[in-house]
């Protein structure tokens, strides 16, 4: 299979590099993380051809608003198999883009199969309710789709992202105007392919690629766009936030976080630490709820600790595609750079480097598994999201004191424990500040459960009903 040739999306036509006026759109260089060598380049969208999505999702909400929600479901549970069976050849190309292993970009097909599946049930429960009046009168409360929706998409879950912005509008009875991350592309037009092939009509879904900044200003001076959904860093998110609410712009925020990780001297330590240190490292740790500060009762640390970098240097690194790694590169030159900023910081603030800490080779982008531990809370590691392949190990004395360390950042998207105290499970579920928390697991994502944060990680919920609910606006009807 060879990497696609790449376009924009509008009205279910694929547009490349020429304008049609004549000339060349800017582009975009698409690398592959693993070799550094361009595998395609990518169309930038020009205000021509914003205006334009703009205009055909303006005609797609006034379409698909009125569909049924069998229609819906059918074409949702129609672009679900097709994901299915074209499952190969999209996880390939999304690992040649973004560089995680075959194994995690096969398992991003099937969240969003799983995620379609579900929605396609989920549209035929919109229910409203009728309000007791006196006879004679009549009050309904009924959800309605909100209208266009601007979705934005980060790189690290090239698949798994755009399914959600997508999924949900369509579910809704939205149009979409989705921007993927340019560092991934093909995934993301995949995801959209996969919709129109099931009968989507082709003005309900837009994909642009373009320069950031100017995609969200022009999308969001729109009056035509009535709702924005955001996944990336909580510095942009909060700049989109301020653009959003010039038109009043209703907005879901899926954000940056920090992931503190619990564990008591009650667990079972040896499977913590084989459950853990999988989960932190897949995807090079470029994960929003990757478990990153692992916050460990003093009793146990040093068991803790030897065994975690034990575990991380055993790690074979390498190209996605080669059936033996188990961690490909991080997706893009700025990761690296920014892992040897941080950990440097670290080590000069008085961190102890256990295994890790620097690139491997010179072609790629290849970082090793890397565990610090003892590092000060001056340092910026244990204060700015890391998003790459570094735990940060501390020791702690007693509940109180981890409880407050997990709690200590303004993130709070996802949290961990592990302890076999049952009354502690209850105390940990009540007390960690997270929109999503899992005790003795590190499942906390399904197709039929929220995902969101709270403070600084943002609001509002994808997946789920929640998800659904968030494009829909409540309208109360009285008669008399």
């Amino acid at each position: 299979m060879s990497y696609p040739e790449l376009s924009l999306m509008i009205a279910g036509e694929r547009i490349g590099l020429a304008k049609e006026t004549g000339g060349q759109r800017r582009s975009h260089a698409v690398l592959n993380p693993a070799t550094g060598g361009v595998l395609g380049q990518l169309p930038l969208a020009d205000a021509d051809d914003l205006d334009r999505a703009l205009a055909v999702a303006e005609q797609g909400f006034a379409i698909w608003r009125r569909s049924t929600a069998q229609q819906r479901a059918a074409v949702l549970s129609g672009a679900a198999a097709l994901l299915i069976q074209r499952q190969e050849e999209i996880a390939r190309n999304a690992t040649l883009e973004e560089g995680k292993t075959l194994a995690e970009t096969r398992i991003e097909v099937l969240m969003v199969a799983q995620l379609f599946s579900f929605y396609a049930g989920e549209t035929q429960r919109i229910y409203g309710r009728a309000l007791v009046r006196p006879e004679g009168q009549r009050s309904t409360v009924t959800y309605e789709p909100v209208g266009p929706v601007a979705a934005f998409a980060p790189w690290n879950f090239p698949i798994a992202n755009c399914g959600r912005k997508l999924g949900a509008p369509v579910a809704a009875g939205c149009s979409v105007i989705m921007k993927p991350a340019e560092e991934a592309p093909a995934s993301a037009l995949a995801v959209l392919q996969a919709l129109l092939d099931a009968g989507l009509p082709p003005q309900v879904a837009q994909v642009v690629f373009g320069v950031p900044d100017e995609v969200s200003r022009h999308l969001l001076a729109s009056p035509i766009i009535r709702k924005l959904s955001f996944t990336g860093s909580t510095v942009v998110g909060k700049h989109l936030a301020k653009l959003a609410a010039e038109n009043c712009i209703r907005t879901t925020m899926e954000l940056g976080g920090h992931g503190p990780v619990l564990v008591f001297a009650d667990a079972d330590i040896d499977h913590v630490l084989n459950v853990a240190v999988g989960h932190k490292f897949r995807n090079s740790g470029q994960v929003c709820v990757s478990p990153t500060r692992f916050i460990v009762e003093e009793s146990v640390y040093d068991r803790f600790r030897t065994g975690f970098a034990e575990r991380a240097a055993a790690i074979r690194v390498g190209d996605g595609l080669d059936p033996d790694t188990q961690m490909g590169p991080m997706a893009n030159p700025r990761r690296p750079e920014a892992m040897e900023v941080l950990i440097g910081d670290a080590i000069e603030h008085g961190a102890t480097l256990h295994t890790g800490g620097k690139r491997i080779g010179n072609q790629g982008f290849f970082f090793e598994p890397t565990v610090l531990s003892d590092i000060p809370l001056s340092a910026r590691i244990m204060n700015e999201e890391p998003f790459g392949p570094v735990a940060l190990i501390n020791s702690y004395s007693d509940e109180a004191a981890m409880i407050a360390e997990a709690n200590r950042l303004p993130y709070g998207l996802a949290a961990y424990a592990w302890t076999s105290n049952a009354a502690r499970q209850k105390r940990l579920a009540a007390q960690l500040e997270a929109g999503m928390v899992g005790i003795n697991t590190v499942a906390i994502g399904a197709a039929d459960a929220p995902f969101g944060g709270v403070k600084w990680s943002g609001h509002g919920a994808e997946d789920g009903p929640e998800g659904l609910m968030a494009c829909l606006v409540t309208k109360a009807v009285h008669e008399g």
